[in-house]
């Protein structure tokens, strides 16, 4: 997916103009954990980086612009980071919203949330000590980052053929992660709707994995996707790391200043 000349990091100030030069009204989408958060060994133990609070809360108070956070933690978890309260708020790959009635699943959806999460605490065990998993309101997600390399992929290959049996599952995999749904949902369907709720003429998109390359996919030539660290991506854009977002962020901010 790799296109010629998107693995090297751009500089974040020039990134910056770039995305200033966008027509608005600008929805500007940030993925957190790899992004927002430098990447840890458990996700419980993720922390902002300094300063991206007080970026993000200057960046939607621009006007003619709107802040959105879409990752794939469950809003519960993304509460406890304190996003200011004019930022929309995106949970569990989109399907839950903040200030949204709470997800709520059907007895189909249920029977099939019982057979994911039971799947999942079985390839936990399998994986070895380490490993352990999430649950979201709509799904679960089995996390191998800590657990043995051999035993881990072993046992993410034997998850993703016993959830592919189960109809009407939807499975995303993520760096050392795999998330069971029994709802299908999108980051990218989210952007989507957002940017059609809010009229904005273009949208700029952060993230840093799997799930957010069908944003930048999405995004078209009224957008500009930015693939955080390594990896294969059909975005235009990359930065090095979530300090290198946090420059691109405060440049953006006060460029947006001087074109108000």
């Amino acid at each position: 997916m790799s296109a010629v000349g998107h693995d090297v990091p751009d500089d974040p100030a020039a990134l910056a103009r770039i995305a200033a030069a966008l027509a608005r009204p600008l929805l500007v989408g940030l993925d957190v954990d790899g992004v927002l958060a430098p990447i840890v060994a458990h996700a419980d133990d993720a922390e902002l980086l300094p300063g991206v609070l007080e970026a993000i809360g200057r960046l939607a108070a621009r006007e003619g612009v709107s802040v959105a956070v879409v990752s794939g933690r469950a809003l519960d978890d993304l509460g406890r980071f304190g996003f200011p309260d004019d930022v929309d708020i995106f949970g569990t790959h989109g399907l839950e919203r903040r200030d949204a009635p709470p997800v709520t699943l059907g007895d189909t959806e249920q029977r099939r949330y019982d057979r994911l999460a039971a799947l999942a605490a079985r390839a936990a065990r399998r994986a070895g000590d380490g490993a352990w998993v999430e649950v979201k309101p709509a799904g679960v997600v089995l996390h191998v980052r800590e657990a043995p390399p051999e035993s881990s992929a072993a046992s993410v290959a034997e998850l993703h053929r016993h959830a592919a049996d189960v109809t009407g599952a939807h499975v995303k995999a993520g760096k050392s992660v795999v998330e069971l749904l029994a709802r299908t949902t999108s980051k990218a369907i989210a952007v989507a709707d957002l940017r059609a709720e809010l009229g904005a003429a273009a949208v700029v998109f952060v993230g840093d994995d799997r799930t957010d390359e069908e944003v930048f996919a999405s995004l078209g030539g009224t957008g500009c996707g930015i693939r955080v660290g390594p990896g294969e991506t059909v975005a235009h854009h990359r930065l090095a790391d979530p300090a290198a977002v946090l420059r691109f962020l405060d440049a953006l901010i006060d460029l947006l200043a001087l074109s108000a």
